[in-house]
């Protein structure tokens, strides 16, 4: 990593490189995006000192930053390199006040998840052959996917006493081991049952049983099905049922709770049904509908 041109900021600022590499062990790579943020801001402010530095030359530098293009991330990057700068100043009590402590991070937003169509996901779950026992299996764990939304760690640890058929819910057991009741539907609960009796039963062993312990998808040696094998599962009926672009299990789950809210529901209890901690998580799924929604005006409306 090459270092910056000489001036009373630069020099402050070789101290602080210094200062991360030894008493934090930052990356090459970190270290070089710390560089070449703060440089640019100090040519910004002619290399200045940084006790020097105002909050208006800070916000100054972040609106051309922004008007040059410079994505939100890179400038909360940015942002979080100068805050770590002065703070660094502060301590070491050459500046008297944080030019950057009233100045909020840029908000960022979260990606909008992948998700499928009910025709995709009426595809998908068609796609394995429930004549063969393996396939049953796997269909049935498409449709309880879809059906809950659980997370795939939670479906494939998914043990016998957590289902409440009579019920018609399952007790699972998410982040953290919170627990958190969630209904099936009568067509997960019929593939359930029908996999429990004509499949599962043929499968179990004297290491393998039907207690509350035991698990609920296994494979032909009467072993627990992985994260991993699922994986690669749902990717092959993807194939098979001409869905292009790559899918994972948590694309049933997004793909769960979408249609739920196009359909109607709130969201405090898709929050609960899904197992987030904070429904600022789940209102995401607000913008994926309304995005949908949008994206069906703009194709079906006559002035759209």
């Amino acid at each position: 990593m090459g270092r910056p041109a000489s001036g009373p900021f630069l020099l402050e600022f070789e101290d602080y490189l210094d200062w991360l590499r030894i008493e934090r062990g930052l990356s090459a790579n970190t270290l070089d995006a710390y560089q070449r943020d703060l440089s640019h801001f100090g040519e910004h402010i002619k290399h200045r000192s940084g006790a020097r530095v105002t909050e208006e030359q800070v916000r100054r530098w972040l609106a051309k930053r922004t008007s040059e293009g410079v994505s939100p991330r890179s400038q909360s990057r940015g942002l979080i390199a100068l805050r770590g700068f002065f703070k660094y100043l502060l301590v070491e009590k050459r500046l008297e006040r944080d030019p950057t402590a009233r100045i909020e991070l840029p908000r960022l937003g979260r990606p909008l998840p992948e998700t499928l169509s009910l025709e995709e996901v009426e595809a998908l779950l068609a796609a394995p052959d429930s004549r063969i026992p393996r396939e049953h299996r796997d269909r049935t764990m498409l449709e309880l996917l879809y059906a809950t939304g659980l997370r795939v760690t939670e479906l494939v640890k998914l043990n016998m006493g957590q289902l409440h058929l009579e019920g018609g819910y399952i007790r699972a057991l998410g982040k953290g081991k919170k627990e958190r009741l969630v209904p099936m539907g009568d067509t997960a609960r019929d593939w359930l049952e029908a996999y429990l009796e004509d499949v599962r039963s043929n499968v179990c062993t004297h290491t393998l049983g039907c207690g509350a312990r035991d698990p609920v998808f296994v494979s032909r040696l009467g072993r627990a099905m992985s994260r991993q094998n699922f994986f690669g599962l749902i990717r092959n009926y993807a194939t098979r049922a001409g869905i292009e672009r790559t899918i994972s299990p948590h694309t049933l789950r997004h793909a769960f709770a979408t249609h739920l809210l196009e359909r109607g529901a709130d969201l405090r209890s898709l929050q609960l049904m899904l197992g987030h901690a904070d429904i600022s998580t789940t209102e995401i799924y607000t913008h994926l509908s309304l995005t949908r929604l949008a994206r069906i005006h703009q194709d079906h409306h006559p002035r759209g």
